[in-house]
């Protein structure tokens, strides 16, 4: 029963956006008045949605099997907590919450643009409903969540048990609304373009939803670093995987759009940057989603396999491409002789400079995430784009950046010079002295080192001081820029400092090295709700003569039968103890990885610090930069 309501809430859903475009096309142009209809059906649209999204997850919490969706990814022994998180946890269901959220997202629009131009309300309506009315379509021809199966099965074949994570029933939902604000970005700035309303106003008022979706984005993406940290046993916080790529693309979109929008605000430059952005960023974030459901990318984030599904999404992505590219060209009316009047030494200069390092960035990730692909299609040669194609290729321009980061919001805007900002010169000769002790005492011989930990050490004392000096002026943007500037030291001192041993070990042995002992004491097994687990005891005893315990585990599920090795974690606040096992076939010895990794409670920290600068600028009732 709930998933033919859930059906149903579907087609009416579709229904209710034809009805919009109907009244929306009427209204356009012939009134001064806003139709109370347009938002009266977009939010019976929105409760179509939810009904059906409810009827869902409804279905996975009572294990109804007759849905296809329920029988191919839940089954009876699942926890209830998972149970629920299993309905967005596939390809359907999680198509079905992107559908939520763009409903919700342009019913907070309507509701919150009372005092904006009517037609320019009507209009981000019309691009936004194209998009959805495709969303609809996808998931209703190729994507249904709710498809019937008889007779019904008495079991399901369960999730995929990798899946079956707190962290990762939470990390979808906030990343797509991340990717989805997105889509308003593009709406608005199509509407923006079409009624050429580039200007001031637009940029205060679209400021707002570009942070929403930076904040969710970068939340997003850090939940999916932990939980791929230690759920999937790589430990580390980032290792290029394809999808992880292009989760990271739009927010390198995101944030150039936001430096831009900000100069837009202060005065009208940059209007095609801020354009082309918001066109990007949405189309990345499409991208996103067609490589991952295609099933062309191969990573444990991709759920799906179907070409069908892949064609249908690049189509769709191609005809919004045309469509924006076409309004661009035809409508957008740029003012160049405004464009080009800042002087070179300025906040927007810095701005500028700050945008093409960023495009660089975007381009090298682009590059190493689709050339494999490209070239399988090409020659059928399959390889693989690891961390050194992309340390080698941005590291280092990220030195300069580092310095433009740190010197470029000292600078006035519209013309701007360095004297009485001594500080500034002080500051890089204290961060070359201090990362050459650093690196000279870790008998590291390679200059590179040296440079780039002088460069994330100059920004962090540049926006170290600013909390002393300005204290709450600029406090958004000091936060921000100090969050990123203790991610990028923490991310090079866990880079320099890790250690790693790979061993096989029986119950009993000891392996010994001249900075650590691991004794394997014993093997214990228990059951779980829908697994037994093997549990190791580990003993561990490092060069200072600390002494831990380690626990790793190895789960054996029963639907579906996988078997998966979990992590034990010791974390304290200058390192991580991590240590996952495996049985090696055949034998009675476990393969054991442990890792020493410092600072990474500092590489989520930062994050975190960096998505609280942007809400406190959401929430900032003056303007600040």
């Amino acid at each position: 029963m709930p998933s033919l309501i859930g059906s149903y809430s579907l087609l009416f859903g579709l229904g209710c956006s034809f009805l919009i475009i109907f009244f929306s096309i009427k209204n356009f142009k012939n009134s001064n008045l806003f139709d109370s209809k347009i938002l009266s059906f977009s939010l019976l649209q929105l409760l179509f949605v939810v009904i059906s999204f409810f009827g869902l997850i409804l279905s996975f919490v009572i294990s109804d099997f007759s849905n296809e969706t329920v029988f191919n990814h839940s089954h009876t022994t699942k926890p209830l907590f998972y149970k629920i998180s299993g309905a967005w946890g596939n390809h359907e269901g999680s198509l079905l919450l992107w559908l939520l959220v763009l409903t919700l997202f342009i019913s907070i629009f309507l509701l919150n643009t009372k005092n904006q131009l009517k037609d320019y309300r009507i209009l981000t309506l019309l691009f936004q409903q194209v998009i959805i009315i495709g969303f609809f379509i996808f998931i209703i021809k190729t994507s249904n969540p709710f498809n019937y199966i008889y007779p019904e099965p008495k079991e399901g074949l369960g999730l995929n048990p990798i899946l079956q994570d707190p962290a990762l029933a939470i990390h979808p939902p906030i990343l797509y609304l991340g990717y989805v604000g997105s889509s308003i970005i593009f709406s608005s700035a199509l509407a923006a373009m079409t009624l050429n309303w580039v200007s001031k106003e637009w940029a205060k008022h679209i400021k707002k939803w570009i942070l929403v979706s930076w904040i969710f984005l970068t939340l997003g993406i850090l939940l999916g670093s932990i939980w791929a940290y230690y759920e999937l046993g790589w430990g580390g916080f980032w290792f290029w995987d394809p999808v992880e790529n292009v989760s990271l693309m739009p927010w390198i979109a995101l944030t150039t759009l936001f430096h831009c929008v900000l100069v837009l605000e202060k005065k009208p430059i940059l209007t095609s940057w801020v354009i082309i952005l918001s066109i990007t960023t949405f189309t990345l974030s499409m991208c996103g989603t067609f490589l991952v459901r295609s099933g062309i990318l191969n990573s444990v984030h991709t759920f799906a396999n179907d070409p069908e599904r892949g064609v249908f999404i690049l189509i769709f992505l191609f005809s919004l491409i045309f469509l924006a590219l076409f309004i661009f060209f035809f409508f957008y009316k740029p003012d160049n002789v405004k464009i080009n009047s800042f002087f070179w030494l300025s906040k927007e200069t810095a701005i500028l400079v700050n945008n093409w390092f960023m495009m660089y960035f975007l381009s090298v990730i682009l590059i190493g995430t689709i050339y494999p692909i490209f070239l399988d299609v090409i020659s059928s040669e399959k390889i693989s784009v690891g961390p050194p194609f992309y340390h080698k290729l941005i590291i280092p321009f990220l030195i300069p950046f580092l310095l433009a980061m740190a010197i470029g919001p000292k600078l006035n805007w519209i013309k701007s010079d360095l004297r009485n900002k001594f500080y500034l010169f002080s500051f890089l000769i204290i961060s070359l002295i201090l990362s050459s002790l650093i690196i000279i005492n870790l008998k590291i011989d390679f200059l590179v080192n040296t440079i780039l930990i002088s460069s994330g050490f100059y920004l962090f004392f540049i926006t170290t001081r600013d909390f002393f000096v300005h204290k709450f002026q600029n406090l958004a943007q000091n936060i921000s820029h100090f969050g990123f500037s203790l991610f990028i030291l923490s991310v090079l001192f866990n880079n320099i400092f890790s250690s790693e041993i790979i061993t096989n070990l029986k119950v009993g042995e000891t392996f010994k090295s001249k900075d650590v002992i691991i004794f394997f004491e014993k093997v214990t097994k228990k059951k779980g709700q829908n697994y037994e687990t093997i549990i190791g005891k580990f003993n561990i005893v490092d060069s200072e003569n600390i002494k831990q315990t380690l626990i790793p585990e190895l789960r054996i599920y029963n639907q579906p039968n996988i078997v998966t090795s979990e992590a034990d974690i010791k974390i304290n606040l200058l390192s991580d103890k991590f240590m996952t096992m495996n049985l090696v076939q055949n034998q009675n010895y476990f393969n054991i990885r442990y890792q020493h990794k410092p600072f990474m409670i500092w590489i989520w920290a930062s994050v975190s610090i960096i998505s609280f600068g942007g809400l406190i600028s959401l929430f900032k009732k003056k303007h600040e930069v």
